[in-house]
């Protein structure tokens, strides 16, 4: 399975991508730092290169969380296909939970850090080809 991390936070993409190797050491895990290099890389993906599942931070410098999720908009169909997108935020803002809304190809949010329970979860969605999950 291929999972993108998009996050700024060096700690908190080695503490996703650990707590995802312990739930299962064959993952396929990309890390970047920015919306812009993931962006890159999902524009220029064949459809075996997009990823199953994608988890984005929402606050991140130059283009945030929400900068992502618009310009993934176009390829919407394409992604709800394929991959379910995980907020993962340390955020409690509710406001950003009423602001999913607008995007209803990001299949739920999770509070940082991630947790085996979590994961669990949306392996098991994955595995089932569900594609609504709230955490």
């Amino acid at each position: 399975m291929k999972i993108f991390i998009i996050d700024d936070d060096h700690l908190s993409i080695f503490l996703s991508r650990n707590m995802l190797a312990i739930e299962d050491a064959t993952l396929d895990i990309k890390t970047f730092l920015s919306g812009a290099e993931a962006l890159e890389v999902l524009f220029a993906s064949d459809e075996d290169n997009i990823p199953e599942v994608m988890f984005v931070d929402l606050n991140m410098p130059i283009m945030d969380g929400w900068g992502l999720l618009d310009a993934l908009s176009p390829l919407e169909y394409r992604l709800r296909e394929k991959c379910s997108i995980y907020i993962l935020t340390s955020s409690l803002d509710t406001s950003d939970t009423d602001r999913l809304q607008n995007y209803p190809f990001v299949s739920g949010l999770i509070h940082k850090p991630i947790k085996s329970e979590d994961i669990e979860l949306i392996f098991s969605f994955q595995r089932s080809q569900s594609k609504s999950l709230v955490l």
